[in-house]
């Protein structure tokens, strides 16, 4: 066996003696409260971004309208999606998703901004998307190799919030 492997026998007694921690094992890399509480603070920035898209949906008036209004219906699809898997991963690591309304908008990296026209909305969202860009980049950066799982769902949620930046700047341009 390799010199860096625990051997078998430790890792079944290991197994047993926590038992309850589920998924979290001994080998776990970093605090899994502060992670739980990073994933939290992920959580309401998505939940503050489901509602501004989608009262822009609602709201989007005008000529070019349309095919603005859907594209913001998507991403907030697509918001709600994250909060899902971060809600699932908060689970995972046996804390609680904080979903309280009065808590989110304090603890959201972005703003709930309604916007009088179209382009006002394109930029508000935009600055947002760019937002969670920053945010998600410094969390992942934080986590690095401790927490592989974190990782790949972070990861995974940056990739599509980089690619809502790039709609919303298509948009714009």
């Amino acid at each position: 066996m390799a010199d860096f492997l625990t051997d078998v026998q430790t890792l079944r007694d290991k197994a047993r003696d926590d038992i309850m921690k589920g998924p979290v094992t001994a080998s776990y890399g970093t605090d899994v409260d502060k992670v739980i509480e990073l994933l939290n603070t992920a959580l309401a920035t998505e939940l503050v971004c489901v509602l501004r898209y989608r009262q822009h949906h609602f709201a989007a008036k005008g000529l070019d309208a349309e095919p603005v209004a859907e594209e913001f219906l998507v991403h907030s699809g697509e918001e709600q999606e994250h909060a899902d898997k971060l809600c699932a991963r908060i689970t995972q690591l046996g804390g609680t998703p904080e979903m309280d309304p009065a808590k989110v908008a304090g603890r959201a990296h972005s703003e709930y901004v309604t916007a009088e026209d179209l382009t006002e909305m394109i930029r508000e969202n935009l600055v947002a998307e760019r937002i969670a860009i920053e945010s998600y980049t410094e969390m992942i950066n934080w986590v690095g190799t401790a927490d592989p799982t974190t990782r790949r769902v972070l990861e995974e949620i940056l990739a599509k919030e980089e690619e809502h930046a790039d709609d919303l700047l298509s948009f714009l341009e």
